[in-house]
């Protein structure tokens, strides 16, 4: 029988968001493909260093050693790398006991039409086209931050609890209430949520990703949760009330909720332990990257 990925939470996760490519992505910019896989085959017996996302990975990876969990978890390898120049990225993979034995290497080519073949719940890469096409189609997905001088992130700390944090408008739910606050301003904005409250917003793209770990997490006593989330969003009273039935409407659960009215996310984020925080906006995610995991969620172009 074909291996069955329902009822599992895939995650598509790019080389560059797993291990460190710095050196192969400068020279790939600046010299071309060719120099680029002559590179990564002449270094295919040297490990990579652990990138942004590697912590993350295997800590969701270790989910199926939990009872009742094996193979929960699935992490697929999607990369625009070919099958010749990914024996690098593979033997890392055995180096670090990472369980991933399933890859998609597309030579160059866009990824996102995959994605719905492996039934993805939350694509990361490091490749903002990638990125902007899985949204485009519906997917969940992040431009993980790659440009942060020795990253915030300790491959060799272990992991007890996973900590996701997410922004709200344009991740969680769509952009709709936020375009009224950039058209008209945060009165019209506070006013239209105040008069929706009772009705629950729209999902965006992190919705079902939300939902799927709030479904694992039912599984588990409270004090054995593997996964903590966190909602950081700039809103503030009066608009929280609709964010907080929204969520009970949706029957999904957040562990905290951070409701900051302007006040810098890097320090509560830095605080809460987040893993990885998701927001649409660099000026939340540049300077978050500092402290803890963060990737960008492009607004949705087009129609599916």
């Amino acid at each position: 029988m074909p291996y069955d990925l329902e009822n599992r939470l895939v995650i598509g996760v790019s080389s560059r968001a797993l291990f460190d490519l710095t050196v192969e992505n400068d020279i790939f910019e600046k010299e071309g493909v060719k120099a680029y896989s002559d590179y990564t085959i002449a270094h295919e017996s040297e490990i990579l260093k652990p990138g942004p996302g590697f912590s993350l990975i295997k800590a969701l990876l270790d989910i199926n050693k939990l009872k009742g969990q094996k193979g929960r978890v699935e992490v697929i390898i999607m990369s625009r790398n070919s099958a010749d120049n990914s024996l690098r990225v593979f033997n890392s993979i055995e180096h670090y006991g990472l369980d991933i034995t399933r890859a998609v290497l597309s030579s160059g080519t866009g990824l996102a039409k995959y994605l719905g073949a492996f039934n993805t719940d939350l694509f990361l890469s490091a490749y903002e086209d990638d990125v902007q096409l899985a949204i485009n189609s519906g997917f969940a997905a992040g431009i993980i931050c790659t440009d942060v001088d020795n990253g915030p992130y300790n491959s060799d700390e272990e992991i007890k609890q996973i900590r996701i944090a997410f922004d709200g408008d344009a991740v969680l739910f769509t952009d709709e209430s936020e375009k009224i606050y950039q058209a008209e301003g945060l009165k019209a904005f506070e006013e239209n949520e105040r008069k929706n409250a009772d009705k629950p917003l729209p999902r965006g793209p992190f919705a079902k990703f939300l939902k799927t770990i709030s479904d694992i997490q039912k599984e588990f006593p409270s004090d054995e949760v593997p996964i903590r989330t966190a909602l950081v969003t700039a809103r503030s009273a009066p608009a929280h009330e609709r964010v907080i039935r929204t969520l009970r409407a949706w029957n999904v659960r957040i562990d905290e909720a951070f409701f900051l009215g302007g006040v810098s996310k890097r320090d509560v984020l830095e605080a809460f332990g987040a893993n990885i925080f998701f927001d649409d906006q660099a000026v939340h995610t540049q300077p978050a990257s500092e402290v803890v995991p963060s990737a960008r969620v492009p607004y949705k172009k087009g129609k599916n």
